[in-house]
């Protein structure tokens, strides 16, 4: 078979070393067109990365025939309306996260997918990253025993942007409610989701304590896993200091991690402590890609799907108030 020929809706930052090159180095995967509405960024992109064709319009590149998938890296709130295109034009995705601003625009996306039948992925690559699969075998051959609980604390100091008012859609209420909670915090909750499964209820309180932009700066909560498995987190953006520590606890011992930082892996129980380092791969979101390759190939279905991040979605929204648990 030739190989799937991708198109990038929003070739931005987040494409430029962390996802793009991973669709060029993946076999069987090619990217084919990368599309921004400024024409001038969207040539510059493509001659930067070799990509053969660039486009201004996200309908033009949707409905190309030389495009066989699409990866919309664009900001949340507009997953959505291209995701909908998408769908329509009956052709596989990928859509960056988090997947929406809420619980029910994924409930939307989900359905349009379903309808079409296409499949929908998400970039929650933490997922497919062997790092984390390491922590989630060691759950898995029970070397802490039976998990009880795990708690995230993750601290920011408030950036360069953030103390100049300069704008940016992490921070602007209308488009992700809860700040970089919504950007960062989702990363790990769906992790924590793909080692104990969907969450019975959750909760949390939120507030902005800094008055630098509109969205909310800090968010505590609490929750639990239908297995039983309790949780609990705490994300500042306003300290003094970066902070990024994961503790499962379990009846024999526990695993601390962090999940941004690549700290090494920690096993502790009665006997001893065991470290592991094991770095990411340049391009994080390699192992993501290749794994939506093997999927779409007849493979194992893809760990990060529109149906589970949809659930985190759900997660987020019970913690900030936006549905009830």
């Amino acid at each position: 078979m030739s190989a799937l020929r991708w198109g990038i809706i929003g070739c931005g930052a987040v494409t430029e070393r962390k996802s793009g090159p991973a669709y060029q180095q993946t076999p069987g995967f090619t990217l084919a067109a990368v599309m921004r509405r400024d024409a001038a960024l969207a040539a510059d992109y493509a001659q930067r990365h070799g990509v053969p064709r660039w486009f201004d319009d996200a309908d033009a590149l949707i409905n190309d025939p030389d495009i066989d998938a699409v990866y919309i890296a664009t900001p949340p709130d507009t997953h959505l309306h291209y995701a909908r295109k998408v769908a329509a034009a009956g052709k596989p995705c990928c859509v960056e996260k988090p997947m929406a601003p809420s619980h029910a625009e994924c409930l939307a996306m989900l359905a349009a997918f379903e309808q079409a039948g296409v499949p929908l992925f998400v970039a929650y690559y933490r997922r497919s990253l062997p790092r984390f699969e390491q922590v989630r075998a060691w759950l898995a051959e029970g070397r802490i025993g039976a998990p009880r609980h795990i708690h995230w604390q993750l601290a920011r100091t408030p950036g360069p942007d953030d103390l100049a008012g300069t704008y940016r859609w992490r921070t602007d209420a209308s488009i992700a409610p809860g700040g970089y909670f919504d950007d960062l915090a989702s990363h790990g909750l769906d992790l924590f989701c793909h080692f104990f499964g969907k969450v019975a209820q959750a909760t949390g309180s939120s507030t902005n304590q800094q008055g630098l932009y509109s969205a909310r700066d800090a968010v505590a909560a609490s929750w639990i896993y239908r297995n039983g498995v309790t949780g609990s987190g705490s994300w500042h953006f306003g300290s003094f200091e970066r902070a990024d520590r994961v503790e499962i606890t379990g009846s024999g011992g526990k695993i601390v991690f962090s999940v941004f930082d690549e700290h090494p892996l920690q096993l502790i129980t009665a006997g001893g402590v065991e470290n592991m380092e094991i770095a990411n791969p340049p391009h994080i979101q390699l192992h993501h890609v290749a794994n939506m390759c093997a999927h779409l190939s007849g493979g194992a279905r893809h760990p990060s799907c529109g149906d589970s991040a949809a659930h985190t979605a759900w997660m987020m929204d019970c913690i900030l108030g936006k549905s009830a648990a």
